[in-house]
């Protein structure tokens, strides 16, 4: 494995070895596509952060081995680094040993007893952004621009909130998955984190009364004048709709898409906006808001987990929970 590898992708192994280069390449794209392209570039991003610390240390990173996993997911720790985001590293380290076919290090009881130790002394609770109920988000679209920004980021954080939408799911969403209908929108979620094949799954979006999200979708495609490709795309300073790239590669898609970043920007811009700590919210309190807005409304978990596409329902449970804590508490008839 390289040492001076950019990405984990690039060092993906292409079997045969003596493929020709067309073929190789067409492999190694097929090989990319088996994890999402989200955790491709986190575990990219974890693989250069262990090579660098490697570096620094004078120690080998390439094969690793356990003591050294060991020592640095042990200086992730001391360094303020969250449970998960040190569980996310050591899955890295083991992804890229195994796509070299070296030996891995993280199976060793050495580095499982590290991150036991690590679980145990700083705790696996996440850290949890705030809820964009629907009180919240009805504030926010009162301090938005009547501008071609305000119109899209109306749109974006109506639907977002409507559909209980993961933002990569936002922002992956064409004209094509929409359908009208009586009663509202039906949108089409192509591909999703539970849904990596591929197969589809439809949300119902109402017309509402406060929200309104599909009439603030439509209001922002009608001013930006699209009709097709991407939903949510930047706009320039000067109102502009950007479309087609003047840079955009052969095979790459022409008509650029907001980001996943630019969604949680939009809501931290926002949320401060409506004299809100922006610190406390993300791209996940649009969904975290819709769960705990039907919870507090009795709507039934089933219902609840249509539209968030939840497939475990132990999360759902959680956002019930924190939600009906004060309702019908036990001590409420004698505190």
């Amino acid at each position: 494995m390289p040492e001076s590898a950019a990405s984990l992708v690039e060092v993906l192994p292409v079997a045969g070895g003596g493929l020709p280069a067309e073929a190789a390449e067409t492999l190694r794209a097929y090989q990319r596509a088996s994890k999402a392209d989200a955790t491709v570039r986190a575990y990219s991003s974890d693989w250069r952060e262990f090579q660098g610390w490697c570096a620094r240390a004078g120690l080998q990173s390439a094969p690793a081995s356990p003591e050294v996993v060991a020592a640095f997911l042990v200086a992730e720790a001391e360094s303020g680094r969250s449970a998960s985001t040190i569980g996310r590293r050591c899955a890295a380290i083991s992804y890229a040993h195994k796509l070299a076919k070296q030996s891995d290090p993280t199976a060793d009881e050495e580095v499982r007893a590290a991150m036991k130790g690590i679980r145990r002394r700083i705790g696996v609770a996440p850290k949890r952004k705030a809820a964009a109920t629907a009180e919240i988000v009805a504030a926010m679209l009162m301090r938005m621009p009547d501008t071609m920004t305000g119109k899209r980021d109306r749109a974006l954080l109506a639907l977002g909130f409507a559909g209980a939408f993961r933002r990569s799911e936002l922002v992956a969403l064409d004209v094509a998955d929409l359908v009208e209908h009586a009663d509202g929108l039906r949108v089409t979620v192509r591909r999703s984190k539970t849904d990596q094949i591929g197969a589809g799954i439809d949300k119902a979006i109402p017309h509402g009364r406060f929200i309104r999200p599909v009439a603030l979708l439509w209001e922002w495609l009608d001013a930006a004048g699209i009709t097709e490709g991407p939903l949510f795309r930047p706009v320039s300073r000067s109102g502009r709709v950007r479309s087609v790239g003047s840079n955009a590669e052969v095979g790459t898609e022409r008509t650029p898409r907001l980001t996943t970043q630019a969604v949680a920007d939009i809501i931290k811009r926002y949320t401060a906006a409506a004299g809100l700590d922006p610190a406390l919210f993300g791209a996940h309190s649009l969904r975290a808001g819709f769960v705990t807005s039907a919870a507090e409304r009795g709507a039934d978990l089933a219902r609840i987990m249509d539209v968030s596409g939840h497939r475990d329902p132990r999360t759902v449970v959680g956002y019930i929970r924190r939600a009906n804590a004060f309702k019908d508490h036990a001590g409420g008839g004698f505190l």
